[in-house]
């Protein structure tokens, strides 16, 4: 079942029976605001997407998993970003509170981006206080509030949450990547480095996906970021994993339009959301793993 918000920000999709286990995709939205006036072309902009995500992710209800998606682009404003890591450059005048930047935004790809692509900027203008202080309220704070509630309602309820943290990556680093021009594989699992959930889970999460035939790497070059950060607490039983999936396996990079084995790489989403139900009800991960 699917329950409807009084926001425009996200959308929460329920498995029949309540289980411990909730995936999330904050980047493949891509209902544009009305006050989303960026310089940069729309193909651009769409780069910057996880486009289809909760497409693929759509199956793990029937699975008894929770999902919630985003309905605005991360192009917008990035969930996957601390609200405090505003890049100063998008910024009309000094923000009034403290500024804690990342790697990221160092990059271009901060709370709100510089850059859609490398050299293309995303706005040809710096941005009002007022106009990003209204995206945090009206869409980065309803979303992160969404799944905060999600994950702390599963871990009263079951002793227990499974988070899963949904993404896409292109196929191949660009100049505003840490991996610039490497060819990607076909999954990174972050863990950002062990802290976010019990090593046992990061290598069953691994080995279901190197079973099916796909080459998954573990925190490279994506360890996770300011989501998991948040919510990965194993020693309080909350288990938070970042999982890309490289584009090429389900879409045409370049049209933007769903490949061949789409509707493969979505049935083995759901493949997976039912061995991670089943390891849940079993309680079979440990906090002290």
């Amino acid at each position: 079942m699917e329950d409807n918000f009084s926001c425009p920000a996200c959308r929460v999709s329920r498995p029949e029976r309540d289980g411990p286990v909730v995936f999330d995709s904050p980047h493949s939205g891509f209902v544009l605001p009305p006050d989303f006036r960026p310089a940069a072309k729309l193909a651009d902009i769409r780069t910057t997407c996880d486009s289809y995500v909760d497409e693929l992710c759509v199956g793990v209800t029937t699975a008894g998993a929770t999902l919630l998606a985003a309905t605005f682009p991360r192009a917008y404003i990035d969930t996957n970003r601390a609200a405090n890591d505003i890049d100063p450059a998008v910024v009309e005048t000094a923000w009034p509170g403290q500024v804690e930047l990342s790697e990221h935004s160092q990059r271009g790809m901060g709370l709100i981006r510089r850059f859609a692509l490398p050299g293309v900027p995303m706005y040809d203008r710096p941005l009002p206080i007022a106009e990003i202080e209204g995206r945090i309220e009206n869409y980065y704070t309803p979303y992160r509030r969404t799944l905060a509630a999600l994950l702390d309602a599963a871990a009263a309820r079951h002793g227990r949450v499974w988070h899963f943290n949904m993404h896409s990556m292109k196929s191949k680093g660009n100049a505003m990547n840490r991996d610039t021009g490497s060819v990607r594989p076909d999954l990174v699992i972050g863990d950002r480095l062990g802290t976010t959930a019990p090593a046992e889970l990061t290598a069953r999460v691994a080995a279901f996906f190197r079973a099916r035939g796909y080459h998954v790497a573990i925190n490279e070059p994506y360890r996770g970021a300011d989501i998991v950060r948040c919510h990965g607490e194993p020693v309080r039983g909350r288990y938070s994993l970042q999982i890309e999936i490289n584009r090429r396996l389900y879409m045409d990079e370049t049209t933007f339009e769903r490949g061949p084995r789409f509707a493969q790489v979505q049935a083995e989403i759901v493949d997976f959301a039912r061995m991670i139900v089943a390891l849940a009800a079993q309680d079979v991960v440990s906090s002290a793993s």
